[in-house]
């Protein structure tokens, strides 16, 4: 077996990995937000929206595999690449300056492991608590009440404030990733540059706010109804 590196073992090779897994799992990120949004209309939609996915059948198996190995082969690029040019350093930095308003360097940027490791955590922790969370039953269709195991885990105040923690996160990852990707894949040039920045950032926002405001939207909401 030859050991000679392959292109995306390569640092070149391994940003265009990252940035491509990335974009796709950004890409994920939108079509749950449209998908989760139905939690706003009530039971009916967001289970009639579960349902359909469910119904997918081993396709959904196929699609979700598919969605961990992104997951995971972004997360084990991403790691290499830190380790990588940490141990291309000299020596550790004894502290962080901002190269003025020219520089990209932000808290976003300065955090992508740190905030890539706790996304990891999350990801586990809301599988674990919704997709093998308790199974009700609706009564009307007999097809899985989803939307009332949702309900009863934005019921509590800790998990609503560890989501909306989370979101904020995520919007932070987003807020550099976006526009690192699109970099690392040839994308930005001098003229599309700042465009592409304000754009992530903006998409960023709107991912983190809307996924945010689901579990605060469900706690008042019910808060209001007792």
């Amino acid at each position: 077996m030859s050991s000679r590196p392959t292109f995306f073992s390569s640092t070149v090779g391994s940003k265009i990995l990252i940035g491509l897994t990335g974009l796709m799992l950004f890409g994920f990120l939108i079509g749950h937000l449209a998908g989760n949004l139905s939690l706003l209309v009530g039971a009916e939609a967001f289970n009639a929206y579960a349902h359909k996915l469910e119904s997918l059948g081993p396709l959904l198996y196929l699609v979700e595999a598919g969605l961990v190995g992104v997951f995971f082969l972004h997360v084990v690029k991403t790691l290499a690449n830190y380790r990588r040019n940490a141990a291309a350093r000299p020596a550790a930095y004894r502290e962080k300056k901002w190269a003025g308003h020219t520089s990209r360097k932000t808290w976003s940027s300065t955090t992508m492991a740190l905030t890539g490791l706790f996304i990891l955590f999350f990801v586990v922790v809301h599988i674990r608590t919704f997709k093998f969370g308790p199974w009700y039953t609706d009564a009307a269709t007999g097809h899985r009440d989803l939307y009332r195991l949702v309900a009863e885990i934005y019921e509590n105040p800790l998990y609503v404030a560890f989501y909306v923690v989370a979101m904020g996160l995520i919007g932070m990852h987003l807020n550099h990733g976006i526009s690192s990707a699109t970099q690392s894949l040839g994308l930005s040039n001098q003229r599309t540059g700042r465009t592409l920045v304000l754009g992530g950032r903006i998409l960023a926002v709107l991912i983190a706010v809307g996924f945010a405001a689901l579990p605060l939207y469900m706690y008042f909401a019910h808060q209001v109804a007792q």
